[in-house]
């Protein structure tokens, strides 16, 4: 989950614990957020300014018609999810990082690095939680 950190960063992340992500405007991060289920953890990267993956955030709500996208026709089209912040890195993980490692060759946010909202493989997940420092809730 790719946000710009002037416009919503993890610290207001974490201020209102569950957000929904609005704003979604490509067909294929749409998708994306479509597919997540409740439950379903993200990893939350900050873009643009830092261009880092700050922390973890969970789906509280799955997706629903996305109240930002106003009401033309193509409004219904278009989805968001509540998140809800799970925890932060202790070391934020630089997509320079992950560029420089082969291990991340395939990884959605090192080869489509415009997309706001990308999957992410168990082995990617596990490798990138352990360079950030996190650990999952016990």
């Amino acid at each position: 989950m790719k946000s710009e950190p002037d416009a919503f960063s993890w610290t207001q992340q974490v201020a209102r614990d569950v957000e929904p992500w609005t704003g979604v405007r490509s067909h294929q991060a749409r998708n994306n957020l479509a597919a997540m289920r409740l439950g379903d953890r993200a990893l939350f990267y900050h873009s643009n300014i830092g261009k880092e993956i700050v922390g973890v955030v969970e789906v509280a709500r799955a997706a629903y018609p996305d109240p930002t996208a106003g009401s033309d026709a193509k409004a219904g089209h278009w989805v968001c999810v509540d998140m809800q912040a799970k925890g932060a890195f202790t070391v934020p993980v630089t997509l320079a990082s992950l560029k420089a490692d082969s291990r991340f060759a395939d990884l959605a946010l090192v080869r489509l690095s415009r997309l706001s909202v990308s999957p992410v493989s168990e082995t990617h997940w596990r490798l990138i939680t352990e360079m950030g420092g996190w650990k999952e809730p016990a």
